[in-house]
């Protein structure tokens, strides 16, 4: 019997049977703008489907110019457009899979100056004012997306998504926060849905009544001003009577200020919201978000959350994520864990998409796994995320691979990583690689240090050691209130007040575990109204008060944490100013003692003010309750003319001030082999996983 009945159960929709629940829903992969991407993108595709993917949805068409996302953007507006897509629906059947085209008009979200919107209101993530729609071009774009839907059908898909969630147009002219005209399409709840009724009803009738027909709805738009729960619902009844074949649920816009995707959402974080739509609904239902495994998946559909599961990143993580699950091997799926990184870090920076934990995504022709011309043995010196991805790479090749790890266990910093709030997917990982590496057969030696001994007999060395962390040369950094972010991570004591010396992601994930209360709620300490009562589903945040005071000291003068990730950093910064914690910038240090950490600081006259955080300072007020004299004040003293001496007073300094390389062993192998130094041994500045795991399966991909 299988372990997953729910969601490995086919599914009839309309004159289609899907072979399971599982949706792999919408990702923009960079390939849609590329003159001849469409071939790489239908391997990307084909390699899903032999994975098991059973539907597939594309990533984001705009059905008209200026609802790209960008001046070139992808957009299907004309019969001369068709072959390219005809390649990857081709492609698609060809190895039994189904694919719907997403229909997304980017609306004021668009970069580029034509773009447009219900009303001329500029996002706050975008540089970029739209102009409004005059009544006629809003009918025009109805009939847009009904030709483009038509398009899509003799280009070969099965079915399209109209996208009518996250803050793109559709979704703004059902808001009264972007909507503000007086037209038809304004003014009142019908008229705001009537844009978006009509687009699905006239898609059903260009596409007839076998074509799949997907809406993505924003059942929680997280936005002021926004939908209440019960407009949504009438939109729902609207979108079935139109022709819907599935309704998608959609989770918040892109500005809103409450992450919805990223690993500090609890899994399956938002199923409660489809499942209120299924209740009230006759039509299928998708649930959408933070769905990484098929025990996640299995829950969601058997306790009746949704009727399918839309899942995105997990197949770019892994492309034979359902197969496993049918073959009940999930111990062998490589897991995603949320973090953004390779996947909508690129994307919204412009770069092709990939996945940090399998860089082999989006270049499936180009970083080729294929067998060896000559099986070698290899010893790979550290058990990382380098040393791992390198062990299993090579190993599939056919290489004899053998592992050393000091530590008792494999996964370097990822065992670190796992500790931070949130980041308990990293585990996952680790546990992939530790289920692979058995598989293949590579040796691993744990809690064994390796020696040239135990290298002799190698044909070739991966030194994949990692990072020590960087001590940084500050008076008293040895005395007995100073710990290393190692210690702290792995459950040594730490006082009530902490300094934190480096502001980088170390230093951000050091003040998070700090002051994060593992018994918080994440929905109270965000302001997410779970009674869908409250319009758009937003509350007044009310964070749970911080374990500790935290002061994070930076070097640098500028923003903390801006080396953080494009879509992640500003929730890690939200995660601290919740907690209270102080950032002190453009320091210089001069001692630590039983008081706490000596700096200098510019601008006294500022220090002075804020009481302890620096120009450009960022200081965040305790809350009511909040112990004060637990925290300290922090003084300034006056040196030197644009200077100021300052105590940050603490019981606890945790080091966080970098990395170094450790690679001290390359110099002692001598002889002709090969010795190559991947990963954190080779680059140490930044701790970077996704570059450590790429470089390790490039150099397994590159060997004889």
């Amino acid at each position: 019997m299988s372990s997953y009945p729910h969601l490995l159960a086919p599914l009839r929709v309309g004159s289609v049977t899907l072979p399971h629940r599982v949706i792999m829903g919408s990702m923009h992969t960079g390939l849609e703008e590329t003159p001849g991407g469409e071939h790489e993108l239908a391997r990307f595709y084909v390699e899903r489907v032999r994975g098991g993917a059973g539907l597939i949805v594309t990533g984001g068409i705009s059905p008209n110019p200026e609802g790209a996302a960008r001046e070139d953007g992808a957009h299907l507006s004309q019969e001369d457009q068709l072959p390219p897509h005809r390649t990857v629906t081709d492609a698609v059947h060809a190895e039994g899979g189904l694919i719907a085209l997403q229909l997304m008009h980017s609306g004021r979200y668009a970069m580029h100056a034509d773009a447009v919107a219900p009303s001329p209101l500029r996002a706050p993530i975008n540089r970029v004012t739209p102009r409004e729609l005059g009544t006629e071009e809003v009918e025009r774009t109805v009939e847009d997306f009904a030709h483009a839907a038509a398009l899509a059908q003799r280009a070969g898909y099965d079915g399209v998504e109209i996208m009518g969630s996250e803050g793109y147009l559709i979704n703004e002219f059902l808001v009264a926060h972007t909507n503000h005209r007086t037209d038809r399409y304004g003014g009142s709840d019908a008229a705001r849905r009537r844009f978006a009724v009509e687009i699905v009803r006239r898609v059903r009738e260009a596409t007839g009544p076998d074509f799949l027909v997907m809406y993505r709805l924003s059942a929680l738009d997280l936005v002021p001003d926004a939908q209440e729960f019960e407009q949504v619902l009438a939109l729902g009844r609207e979108v079935e009577q139109a022709g819907a074949s599935i309704i998608n649920t959609g989770i918040g816009w892109h500005e809103a200020r409450i992450p919805t995707i990223a690993t500090s959402v609890p899994p399956a974080g938002f199923t409660w919201v489809s499942r209120a739509l299924r209740e009230n609904l006759s039509v299928l239902v998708a649930a959408v978000n933070r769905m990484n495994t098929p025990e996640i998946g299995e829950a969601v559909i058997a306790r009746g959350d949704a009727d399918l599961v839309c899942m995105a990143r997990p197949f770019l993580a892994d492309p034979a994520f359902v197969e496993k699950a049918r073959r009940e091997r999930p111990a062998e799926i490589n897991t995603c864990i949320a973090c953004n990184q390779a996947c909508l870090d690129h994307t919204f920076s412009g770069q092709r998409m990939s996945c940090l934990v399998n860089p082999r995504a989006m270049r499936e022709d180009e970083l080729v796994l294929g067998p060896t011309r000559t099986a070698e043995r290899i010893a790979v010196v550290g058990a990382g995320p380098a040393g791992m991805a390198f062990a299993e790479a090579a190993a599939v090749r056919g290489h004899r691979v053998t592992v050393f790890e000091e530590q008792d266990e494999i996964g370097g910093q990822f065992q670190l990583a796992r500790r931070i709030p949130g980041k308990a997917d990293y585990g996952h990982t680790i546990r992939y690689f530790r289920t692979r590496l058995a598989e293949l057969g590579v040796t691993v030696r744990t809690g064994h240090t390796a020696t040239t001994e135990d290298l002799a007999d190698a044909d070739r060395v991966v030194l994949a050691t990692g990072v020590t962390p960087r001590i940084p040369g500050i008076a008293g950094e040895d005395g007995p209130t100073v710990l290393g972010y190692k210690d702290v991570l792995e459950g040594a004591p730490v006082g009530r007040r902490v300094a934190v010396i480096g502001g980088g992601g170390i230093g951000f994930d050091v003040a998070h575990f700090l002051t994060h209360d593992p018994n918080a709620d994440f929905y109270r300490e965000w302001g997410v109204d779970r009674t869908l009562e409250a319009p758009g589903g937003l509350l007044r945040p009310e964070p749970t008060a911080p374990l500790r005071s935290v002061t994070v000291l930076q070097r640098s003068a500028g923003k903390p944490g801006a080396r953080l990730g494009t879509t992640t950093g500003w929730i890690h910064r939200a995660e601290l100013r919740m907690a209270d914690v102080d950032f002190v910038t453009g320091v210089e240090y001069l001692r630590i003692d039983e008081r706490g950490v000596h700096v200098l600081v510019p601008d006294p006259g500022l220090v002075e003010e804020n009481a302890g955080v620096s120009a450009p300072a960022q200081h965040h007020g305790a809350r009511a309750g909040h112990d004060d004299a637990a925290r300290g004040a922090a003084t300034a003293v006056d040196t030197a003319p644009g200077k100021a001496e300052l105590l940050v007073p603490a019981d606890t300094v945790v080091l966080c001030a970098g990395q170094e390389s450790r690679a001290e062993l390359a110099e002692q192998l001598t002889g002709e082999r090969p010795v190559h130094v991947i990963g954190g041994a080779h680059v140490a500045s930044e701790l970077d996983a996704k570059r450590a795991i790429r470089e390790a399966v490039e150099l397994a991909a590159s060997l004889p």
